[in-house]
């Protein structure tokens, strides 16, 4: 480790490469945005951050003091490219620690190496995803989580799957996620003028993240047209974007009779996103795999009555506050979405614990445990 943190401050030196999020964040995107945003305004570091191309304002915005490198190309292929092969000057150039909160770092990097890992659907599900991304993802995670001088993983699940797959040589540390707490809780908003608006009404079950294989919205879309006659005012709604895959919920739905009970809202803005946790008979985020599950998280500090899933790194994080089920079973997801619909005692409880499981995860804190993070790649003592 040549580098050491800033002489005159006592702080670490530490780069982000940001250039993977895009203008919509979702899942690790969020994950990166919320992180940087906390770090920049604890101050601890000296922090610089390397963005895409045109993407210096955002970023600006997000961490006012931290300079903005937005050097990084646009598209994913060319990207990639870019960090193997022009990143590693860029960091020479830097100084101090790099990160790679998006599953891999420049291999040829001088300087300490953080890198995080989300999940290792890579490996284990690679029908999940496009072969090309397959095909390079296997490779560069396997050398990146050589090359790191500290892992970050944002479960203990994605811990342990790590751990089973790669067998890390460096320190792997679990860092779980934060909620946005000012924006995710139980105060009523004008919730429904805004769902009104976008023509969604109660009752309603509701699903938000990309629309992609591993999500399984297609035995939520099944499972909601069973229980369709017994609730005819019942309506789904998808929220989120499309992603690879995203075909399979189109067909689902066209075959499932629902018709315009299936209300597709695309991405939604910070104020609508809450407001259908709140208001939802049911969350329903039956992901068959999962890094962490941020929804699910969210939910539950607003209040919501949860299903996912039993077995993953969701059931990790909802602690109790959900109803689990087997993944890919839809007779116990019909099941359990029947049952909070019935809104009985037991979806009360769960509805009351929810914020509680929530609370303690902050971003500010997810922050003060990656600053350290970065201290223990620097070799300084825990």
């Amino acid at each position: 480790m040549s580098a050491v943190p800033d002489a005159a401050t006592g702080r670490p030196h530490v780069t982000v490469d940001v250039s993977a999020v895009p203008a919509q964040p979702a899942g690790a995107g969020v994950y990166v945005l919320r992180l940087v945003e906390a770090i920049a305004a604890a101050g601890a570091v000296d922090l610089e951050l390397v963005a895409a191309v045109g993407d210096s304002r955002r970023w600006q915005m997000i961490a006012p003091q931290a300079p903005v490198h937005a050097v990084a190309p646009g598209r994913r292929p060319a990207r990639l490219v870019w960090e193997q092969t022009q990143a590693p000057a860029l960091a020479q150039r830097l100084g101090g620690l790099w990160h790679g909160p998006h599953y891999t770092v420049p291999l040829r990097a001088v300087g300490p190496l953080v890198v995080t890992i989300h999940d290792l659907t890579f490996f284990d599900h690679p029908e999940w995803h496009e072969r090309t991304k397959v095909v390079y993802f296997r490779r560069m995670m396997r050398e990146s989580v050589q090359r790191a001088d500290v892992l970050v993983c944002v479960s203990e699940h994605t811990a342990n799957r790590l751990d089973a797959v790669l067998a890390p040589r460096a320190p792997v540390v679990v860092i779980p996620h934060g909620v946005d707490h000012r924006r995710f809780g139980t105060d009523e908003d004008q919730d429904l003028q805004r769902l009104t608006a976008l023509g969604v009404r109660p009752p309603f079950a509701v699903f938000t993240g990309t629309l992609e294989p591993r999500k399984n919205v297609p035995a939520l879309v099944r499972a909601v047209a069973r229980l369709a006659p017994e609730h005819p005012e019942l309506q789904l709604v998808l929220a989120g974007h499309w992603g690879w895959g995203g075909r399979e919920v189109d067909a689902a739905v066209a075959g499932s009779g629902l018709g315009d009970r299936v209300r597709y809202l695309g991405y939604v803005d910070d104020a609508t996103l809450p407001a259908l946790y709140r208001q939802a008979a049911a969350v329903a985020y039956p992901s068959l795999e999962e890094g962490f599950g941020l929804p699910a998280l969210e939910a539950l500090a607003c209040g919501a009555a949860v299903v996912t899933t039993s077995g993953s790194a969701m059931e990790e994080i909802v602690d109790g506050a959900a109803v689990l089920v087997p993944p890919d079973d839809e007779d116990q997801l019909t099941e359990a979405l029947e049952a909070l619909l019935a809104d009985g005692p037991e979806v009360a409880r769960l509805r009351a614990a929810g914020p509680a499981v929530a609370a303690p995860h902050t971003w500010d804190r997810c922050a003060e445990r990656q600053v350290a993070v970065y201290r223990q790649a620097f070799g300084e003592p825990g």
